[in-house]
């Protein structure tokens, strides 16, 4: 098992799955890139893999909204019959036959093609599990049924009601029979066999593909601790208002407003989020609901996660003291992306975005704020003991968020060119806490080389102030990195790209975790807030795995020495 001492510092990486290119590649990463790409990160020193939500997405493909809190996502299936016992090859090879694998494997994720490729070899080889499995194969079968019957049934049903709706999860569109987990099994007893039959053959499909699925990612975890190599998960705040979560348990929810971030000056790619927030579209949880049984819903996810992941990210910490929400869907954004608070007012009854449950307003607010935040990372530490729960605390961060974090000695992350000193100089890394993850970008964030050349046009701009505000900028990550002034602003380099690797390396925190392209020096990103498009969570690296080596050969030699030189490279 890995060490997970923060008396050594490590170095990891962070890399979407489905960005991943494995040696044997159906459109998408799967388990078996993972596998591979974990070998290849611990041959360069990289001792934490960290990865986005694994859970299962809705149709916007977004690993941050997820129709279930539990089920894992078959996309990350590995999907060959090395890989899935019951695939026959002579099924795999005429289902493959109809697709052209090239063009599916070229460029980004072409999601529509890649699930109906996923969801023709899963249906082939649970036809072959049901034909010809032998009797221990359907014994463990059986077993993995009755662990996670809690969560598996609800789940089924709805996963075969989904099916049985063209693959529409908005099931404020199915007939009212379907509508919720009680009127659908009452509508399941008023059918004969032969009627039910489909739904339950559907529904053990979806049993079937989570067995496979849950199997597949306790293989990655002990691959990874063979190799030395942690595996990071991650827990997105919300889960999707059509998600199996809110249909089959809608009490513990508020599914009046619709969760979000407060506006950031850094989004000004999205005129929307820079004027009202990121309205992401999950319902709040009721968290008095919630804590009638303990959590329960929150304990049970948390435990799934512990058995395949060895740290864990909290996707934004700041949720869980108070929470921005919309009274409105993010589908209404355009209505309001001109409108003044009075005339948005006047569309939705006089609510407005705003933090729930109260804002920072006043004093008693804030310790209120404070203490709700408090309660809830007490409840998951007793799933997932401190420090292995990682609090993403970025954005508007109130001041009683890392106290608290701190006195849990929970990490907190650590963005250098956010993190800044009173008057102004961005905080030394040797001066950020040991309990700390540090890290230029995270998905949402655009990488070092982009930021970098964004302020390199500024310095031309004729606007002076501009200019030199942004030379300045220039000059301040130098300074943190260790180095001295440029002589003249000059666009991203191979010195600038060794420069901030070093710098992130030399903090005091424990994880130092540059995102895949920060590592590579490239611009591409896997996200833009607010953006809709094919641009979003369909990026894929540029290279195979196993050419990583050749392509990036300069970067990477830097960066082993650099692990190396920094006390990152764990023996």
């Amino acid at each position: 098992m890995p060490d997970l001492s923060p008396d050594q510092r490590i170095a990891g990486v962070l890399a979407p799955v489905f960005a991943l290119r494995g040696s044997q590649d159906l459109g998408i990463g799967d388990t078996l890139a993972l596998r591979e790409f974990a070998t290849w990160a611990a041959s360069h020193g990289l001792r934490v893999v960290q990865i986005l939500p694994v859970n299962e997405s809705g149709a916007d493909n977004s690993p941050y909204n997820i129709i279930s809190s539990m089920a894992l996502d078959p996309t990350t299936i590995a999907t060959f019959p090395s890989e899935l016992p019951d695939l026959r090859r002579r099924d795999f090879k005429k289902i493959t036959k109809d697709f052209d694998l090239d063009a599916l494997c070229a460029g980004p994720v072409r999601y529509a093609e890649v699930k109906k490729l996923k969801r023709a070899l899963l249906d082939a080889a649970f036809t072959a599990f049901c034909e010809d499995a032998d009797e221990e194969r359907h014994s463990a079968f059986d077993d993995f049924n009755r662990r996670h019957d809690d969560w598996l049934a609800p789940y089924s049903l709805y996963r075969a009601l989904v099916s049985h709706h063209e693959e529409s999860e908005v099931f404020s569109l199915w007939p009212a029979h379907h509508r919720t987990l009680e009127a659908a099994r009452e509508w399941l007893d008023t059918l004969s066999d032969a009627e039910r039959q489909p739904i339950e053959h559907l529904a053990t499909f979806h049993r079937y593909g989570q067995w496979i699925a849950f199997s597949q990612w306790l293989a990655v975890r002990k691959h990874c601790r063979n190799l030395g190599v942690s595996l990071m998960g991650d827990v997105p705040v919300g889960v999707s208002i059509y998600s199996c979560d809110a249909w089959s348990e809608p009490e513990v929810f508020d599914l009046t407003r619709s969760s979000g971030a407060p506006p950031e000056k850094v989004f000004k790619s999205d005129p929307f989020t820079e004027k009202w927030g990121q309205n992401w579209g999950f319902p709040l949880y009721d968290w008095f609901a919630m804590s009638k049984d303990n959590f329960a819903w929150w304990r049970r996810r948390l435990q799934a996660m512990a058995g395949m992941f060895d740290l864990i990210r909290v996707d934004h910490a700041l949720g869980f003291f108070r929470i921005y929400s919309f009274p409105w869907r993010p589908e209404n954004n355009a209505d309001f992306l001109e409108l003044d608070e009075e005339q948005a007012r006047a569309l939705t009854g006089g609510r407005l975005p705003g933090f729930m449950p109260r804002d920072d307003s006043t004093p008693e607010n804030e310790a209120a704020n404070c203490r709700h935040g408090e309660v809830l990372f007490k409840i998951m530490l007793e799933e997932i003991p401190a420090p292995c729960l990682i609090a993403e605390d970025l954005g508007t961060v109130p001041p009683y968020v890392r106290p608290v974090l701190q006195r849990l000695e929970i990490p907190g992350f650590k963005i250098p060119q956010w993190e800044r000193e009173p008057d102004a100089p961005l905080t030394p890394g040797e001066d950020y806490e040991r309990l700390s993850l540090a890290t230029y970008a995270t998905h949402d964030h655009p990488p070092v080389h982009t930021f970098w050349n964004a302020w390199f046009a500024l310095t031309k701009s004729p606007d002076k102030d501009a200019a030199q505000q942004a030379e300045a900028e220039m000059n301040g990550l130098l300074a943190f990195c260790g180095e001295p002034p440029m002589e003249e602003p000059h666009a991203f380099d191979d010195t600038i790209h060794h420069a901030t690797m070093r710098g992130l390396m030399a903090t005091n925190s424990w994880l130092a975790i540059p995102m895949i392209t920060d590592i590579f020096g490239t611009e591409d990103r896997f996200n833009v807030p607010g953006a809709i498009g094919d641009q979003n969570w369909t990026a894929r690296l540029s290279s195979k795995t196993a050419a990583l080596d050749q392509r990036f050969q300069p970067q990477l030699a830097a960066l082993r020495q650099i692990v190396a030189q920094t006390g990152r490279m764990t023996k």
